[in-house]
């Protein structure tokens, strides 16, 4: 495994990030268990979670295996750095209005006090907005997590879904504090989604932010089985798939040219960007765990990026260049 610093900070985090949605949804605890085992063996000690998955009722399911893992001991919580999430409404009654979409000193505080009770910790390396809140003051969200890092249940703050100028209002605000403020963005971001090109990325460059990229394989169309069988798939799924059928077929040439997977380029390419710190994988399988550690081996060449950029064009670079002069 490979590791780099998250953004501006001192903090080394593993190239890859294992992305938890999956379980307790698609993957039973056991086999959970027998992924954060084999990533943590393989050098993975990036960790990504959320309090809303498990989703629906069963929102902070995947926190709570998460904390039951830990509990077996052998300092695995000591060896992983672990984000959770806040923003999403997660099914307790005791909050009544509150518990609706948002951030608030309220809700930041009761949600992580709750995060932390399921995954059996007394803190998180990395506590992420999920969501822009559109309505709530920085003055108040910057009250709520200076508080939290002071008394040491949070280290680092995150954003995630930001747009390149809400990264940077979020900045000014936190430096009129005097505080460190995000040290780092979770964005979607792949071969088929490319937007984050024209601000996300160049925003949080400049501001020292460490990017880590969501759905790198965009839903899995990027990862080799799109092409093959579609039963079982909407007629959403299906249209989307035909949409970008003349891509993907190009692509799977190409990769299969180059004797990887499609799910292992796309992760590769990903990690190619100097802007980015890691894409994160969500493993249903050990075996879709093991595959994924091939990307970090991977070195495309300019020649094979020069062909993705032809397949997947971007939106011609940042803006504003890329749509005037």
């Amino acid at each position: 495994m490979e590791y780099t610093y998250l953004g501006r900070t001192g903090l080394r985090v593993s190239k890859l990030c294992l992305g938890t949605m999956n379980f307790g949804v698609d993957t039973d605890e056991a086999t959970s268990f027998r992924i954060m085992d084999e990533a943590l063996e393989a050098g993975i000690t990036f960790f990504d979670t959320a309090n809303i998955y498990g989703w629906g009722e069963n929102a902070g399911l995947t926190e709570t295996i998460i904390g039951r893992w830990f509990a077996q001991g052998g300092q695995r919580r000591e060896k992983v750095v672990l984000a959770t999430k806040v923003f999403e409404p997660i099914n307790n009654a005791v909050d009544g209005p509150n518990d609706v979409q948002g951030l608030s000193l309220y809700k930041i505080r009761r949600q992580l006090e709750g995060s932390l009770r399921r995954l059996q910790t007394d803190h998180v390396e990395l506590y992420k907005m999920h969501h822009i809140d559109r309505r709530t003051p920085w003055e108040e969200l910057w009250e709520a997590f200076e508080t939290v890092v002071r008394q040491g249940k949070v280290d680092y703050i995150g954003s995630s879904n930001f747009a390149g100028w809400q990264l940077v209002k979020a900045q000014a605000a936190a430096k009129e504090r005097k505080f460190m403020g995000l040290v780092c963005e979770q964005h979607k971001y792949s071969l088929l989604n490319r937007l984050p090109e024209l601000e996300v990325l160049p925003a949080a460059r400049d501001l020292g932010l460490g990017v880590v990229a969501w759905s790198p394989l965009n839903g899995g169309l990027l990862g080799g089985g799109a092409l093959k069988s579609s039963g079982g798939r909407t007629d959403r799924q299906k249209a989307v798939i035909e949409k970008h059928r003349s891509q993907l077929e190009q692509y799977s040439a190409l990769c299969a040219e180059l004797g990887e997977s499609e799910a292992n380029v796309a992760l590769a390419w990903v990690l190619a960007n100097p802007a980015l710190t890691a894409p994160i994988i969500g493993p249903r399988t050990v075996d879709q765990l093991k595959d994924a550690l091939r990307a970090v081996e991977i070195s495309l060449d300019a020649s094979v990026i020069a062909a993705l950029d032809d397949i997947f064009p971007g939106p011609g670079g940042e803006a504003p260049e890329a749509y005037a002069w």
